[in-house]
């Protein structure tokens, strides 16, 4: 394989970074005036152009929708000049719109690069997702398990009691039950309202976020973004898409899927060296969001490689 078109995770990384800062810059100019999708749609545009620079071979694995729905950044589409390398790319230019609509804290710009063919291409449907941070025993807790039973085998891994274990769950009602048997276990529950892939990666550092487990349903495209974020920061992820009717089954089998009960981990749905970058919008426990002073603006990008298990924090500041 020539270096022209060999994943070049160090020399891309960079690019990345300003493809996610790029986006987060425009929605922030929307951040508190309630339009969700004016907000989606500047993160996109600002996106796309970034992309678009790179010398790079890129597909939209997952995207803003199918190509009927979405104006840009659909899956399928190509970005990039053309050369270099051939990269899957999974993105969300804006997670947690409402979060960007209402200055809610959480709101990021998500980005993530990998080798052509090593990203689940996963259709606009729900997936059953369960998360925890580095350190443990593989399967330490599975999807198999009942939600009481994770909180306990986490809690006998971890060596604590289990009121000691704070889980992170998207508040919807499709969540109740599960939150009522999480109450019987005396764990703390953190409600968040939207932006699950900031849920899952808090896993990965909990004496920061004070966050030890993920659980509940949610995009299955988002499941991908936050299994290439864990990639690199470490800890476990198991997936299982869920599927309400029969179109959302033959959108599984247009991506390719074929076994509809499978239970992915996180190197199942992304098999190959992943680099990440997410930059904050609104202010979270993840990175800060942006800041304005008279003539500047400051973003904060977290980049991730999974080759090196590299982590870094980075500032830019810009002219306005």
């Amino acid at each position: 394989m020539s270096e022209q078109t060999e994943f070049q995770d160090r020399l891309l990384s960079l690019g990345l970074a300003r493809v996610s800062e790029a986006a987060a810059l425009a929605s922030a100019k929307l951040v508190g005036r309630g339009d969700e999708k004016a907000a989606d749609q500047a993160a996109v545009d600002a996106m796309r152009t970034q992309l678009n620079l790179l010398d790079i071979n890129g597909v939209i694995v997952i995207g803003e929708g199918e190509r009927d729905e979405a104006p840009m950044l659909f899956i399928g589409e190509e970005v990039g000049t053309g050369t270099g390398p051939g990269l899957d790319i999974a993105l969300d230019p804006l997670e947690g719109t409402t979060l960007t609509a209402k200055d809610m804290p959480n709101a990021l710009t998500v980005i993530a690069m990998a080798p052509r063919g090593s990203m689940l291409h996963a259709p606009d449907v729900y997936m059953d997702k369960l998360a925890v941070g580095p350190g443990y025993e593989t399967d330490v807790v599975t999807l198999d398990m009942s939600p009481a039973e994770r909180i306990k085998a986490l809690a006998a891994a971890k060596g604590c009691e289990m009121a000691d274990i704070t889980v992170c769950v998207l508040e919807r009602p499709r969540h109740d039950e599960m939150i009522d048997e999480l109450r019987t276990t005396g764990a703390a529950i953190r409600l968040i309202t939207d932006g699950d892939v900031a849920g899952v990666m808090h896993c990965a550092e909990p004496d920061i976020t004070g966050i030890d487990i993920y659980m509940g349903s949610g995009g299955a495209p988002e499941g991908v973004l936050a299994a290439a974020a864990l990639k690199c920061m470490g800890g476990q992820m198991y997936g299982r898409l869920m599927f309400r009717n029969d179109d959302e089954r033959g959108r599984a089998a247009k991506a390719g899927i074929k076994d509809l009960n499978r239970i992915y981990s996180r190197d199942e749905l992304v098999t190959k060296d992943v680099i990440f970058a997410a930059t904050g919008v609104t202010d979270g426990s993840i990175v800060n969001g942006i800041r304005s002073e008279p003539g500047f603006l400051t973003t904060e990008t977290i980049l991730m490689r999974s080759k090196t298990g590299s982590v870094r924090r980075m500032s830019y500041r810009i002219k306005t």
